[in-house]
């Protein structure tokens, strides 16, 4: 057995032995495609594990997430910080090796995968990120953004739509660095590939303007080497390569559904080891493989970050002020954007609607942040979010507004990639929409990522277009997802700190939740209220007879109907609430500052669901929200017919009282 083979049968074993002793996880693809994975580590990929986030690393996504047992056999090998106890440790309590690989928990780790279709749509997005910074940075003699973004993806994840909208859009946008590795085993869990598909694969990706390369033997490590290499030399577009494999090779079951997603056992695992030639017990890795992956990587992978560290060097000297964002773009520190110079030269409409406002604070940010990209799903015009400096492709890669076409979902994905990579990734839409868009948005805030979702039309405002298109649970459901940072601001003023608390956001991804009809611009709006979630916009007169608590569009409604209750002798307080995510984060004295226990008596405003609001109005208080879906008619005659009028509002308080 060549060393080659020695090296490819101890990832198999590795990976085959974590499953075995969890008793969890899915051997098939480790035992099939683990000549690809030795092939694109040992010969391609460019890494150095004493640098674990070499920003000029290729990137790879390991888009079949459930075959993360051939991954962490992988970054063990190669010298990552992941022991071999860790390994032993695979799918166990608070363990570096959880059953899907996790972003930021595990060391080599580019990106959280699992879900099928997600990998190869933020792939996309990374893809994306290094052109465009490799034409934002780069300079004669300096290619310090130069590097591919490889996938590994099964018949599953090419099952998905969001893998359908990816790939048209990776090939519409010529990715050429973006390297699929398919592997094409012809079996899913619940059988033969061909029970559910029919398809011309090589015609399907040609058609949509993808380069195919097919490898024939899986098994043959050369053979997918140099299609891989085959695949770096194509500059126009990007690759997919179809490479066949057996799932489950070497087991009694290979070909089999039965070794997708079940451990092969103590039995099997003999007649394996046997099949394979491998002559060492459990997690007994010989010597030389892991001489074998360090001295490849030595002449690949270190030497290639040394040659870009002193390039680094020299780049800081001769280009200082674009070295200076680029640090801090690989850092993952915030530029240095004086935020108050930008919006003090805001001044919006006395009535505006919050989309439209929205429109002009990115423009304004987009000035002064090279970092922010993005664009909407063939909705710019409507929700007025657009990248600036033209259209993105790889014939315009300055350009930084991405269209994304009716791709809602595949949208989100790439925009976690974007940000992934280090950019300021944004992607907007109709509210309604976040539906299609919930999977990636879920993503995000698991990874921890600040990825940015801006979404218009919000609520039966929307009027004529009717029921379809008028979001209801959406607000609840979104606010719902741990880490997710939901801002509904009432005005152009709170929609300024909105835009700036979601690109400073660090670790936790931001929706922002903007009107389709105008609202008046509000002198009481605090941007620094916005930041803690919630605030007194408009405060009593005297005592606390009631406390109005609004969000977005219905925070006027709130003010005006405390003055048509301060005529009838009701003093109120106006709290506006653009987080819940925030304002629960606040110390229990700000909170009483804000919504005091002793005030009881509190009507909840908003035109969305009532889920989520009884923490705040309390058993004796009141809401007037939405439990029905909308209706098309203008939507003021909406609005008025759900009773979100200064007469309602009276009357609920009165009641109340």
């Amino acid at each position: 057995m060549n060393q080659n083979q020695t090296s490819i049968n101890a990832m198999r074993m590795l990976g085959v032995d974590m499953i075995n002793k969890a008793n969890s996880g899915h051997p098939g693809i480790v035992l099939g495609a683990a000549p690809m994975m030795y092939s694109l580590y040992s010969e391609h990929m460019a890494y150095n594990p004493a640098e674990p986030k070499w920003f000029n690393r290729d990137r790879f996504v390991m888009a079949a997430g459930h075959g993360s047992g051939l991954l962490y056999s992988m970054l063990h090998l190669t010298g990552h910080n992941l022991s071999m106890d860790e390994l032993k440790d695979f799918r166990q309590w608070e363990s570096k090796t959880p059953g899907h690989p996790e972003y930021n928990h595990t060391e080599g780790v580019d990106t959280t995968s699992g879900p099928l279709g997600q990998g190869i749509a933020m792939a996309t997005g990374m893809a994306i990120a290094e052109l465009y910074m490799a034409n934002r940075f780069n300079k004669e003699g300096y290619p310090v953004v130069d590097h591919h973004t490889f996938v590994l993806c099964g018949d599953g994840d090419l099952q998905e739509g969001v893998t359908q909208e990816a790939i048209s859009l990776a090939g519409h946008l010529g990715l050429s660095k973006l390297v699929v590795l398919y592997d094409s085993n012809d079996i899913q869990l619940d059988g033969p590939v061909s029970m559910a598909n029919s398809e011309d694969v090589k015609a399907k990706y040609e058609s949509m303007n993808w380069s195919y390369l097919r490898v024939e033997d899986g098994e043959d490590a050369e053979a997918v080497a140099k299609a891989i290499e085959e695949a770096k030399k194509i500059t126009d577009k990007p690759t997919i390569i179809e490479i066949k494999t057996v799932i489950g090779h070497g087991s009694p079951d290979a070909g089999s559904s039965s070794t997708h997603g079940s451990p092969i056992g103590e039995e099997k695992t003999v007649v394996t080891r046997e099949a394979l030639g491998w002559n060492h017990g459990p997690f007994e890795i010989p010597q030389e493989v892991y001489d074998d992956f360090k001295a490849k990587n030595e002449v690949k992978g270190v030497a290639a970050y040394e040659s870009w560290a002193k390039m680094i060097e020299e780049y800081k000297a001769a280009y200082p002020e674009d070295a200076k964002y680029l640090l801090q773009t690989m850092n993952g520190e915030a530029l240095d954007i004086d935020y108050d110079k930008i919006f003090d030269g805001y001044e919006p409409k006395a009535s505006v609607a919050t989309r439209a406002s929205s429109g002009d604070v990115l423009k304004l940010l987009q000035g002064e942040n090279p970092l922010l990209i993005g664009g909407s799903a063939d909705l710019s015009g409507s929700t007025k979010v657009k990248g600036i400096d033209g259209n993105f492709s790889a014939k315009t890669p300055a350009g930084r507004n991405i269209n994304y076409g009716v791709r809602e979902h595949a949208m989100a994905a790439v925009v976690n990639g974007l940000t992934l990579h280090g950019l300021k990734g944004f992607g907007g839409g109709f509210f309604i929409f976040s539906d299609y868009m919930r999977p990636a948005m879920r993503m995000a805030a698991l990874m921890g990522i600040p990825s940015i979702f801006a979404f218009t039309h919000d609520s039966v405002a929307v009027g004529e277009d009717g029921p379809t298109h008028e979001p209801v649970e959406q607000l609840a459901g979104l606010r719902a997802v741990p880490n997710m940072d939901v801002i509904r601001p009432a005005d152009a003023n709170e929609v300024m700190a909105a835009w700036q608390l979601a690109v400073e956001s660090k670790t936790t991804p931001t929706s922002l939740v903007f009107t389709r009809q105008n609202v008046p611009t509000l002198d009481q709006a605090s941007r620094e209220g916005v930041a803690k979630g919630g605030y007194v916009i408009s405060p009593e007169a005297d005592k606390i007879d009631a406390i109005l608590i609004a969000t977005g569009s219905e925070v006027a409604l709130a003010i005006e109907s405390q003055k048509a209750l301060k005529a009838k002798g009701i003093d109120t307080r106006v709290v506006s609430l653009p987080s819940f995510k925030r304002f629960n984060e606040q110390s229990a004295e700000y909170k009483e500052s804000v919504l005091p226990l002793a005030s009881r008596k509190r009507l909840g405003i908003e035109m969305g669901a009532s889920l989520g609001w009884g923490q705040y109005v309390g058993l004796e208080g009141k809401l007037l929200t939405i439990d029905q879906f909308g209706a098309s008619a203008p939507g003021g005659l909406v609005i008025e017919k759900y009773g979100f009028n200064v007469e309602n509002v009276v009357k609920i308080v009165e009641e109340m009282l």
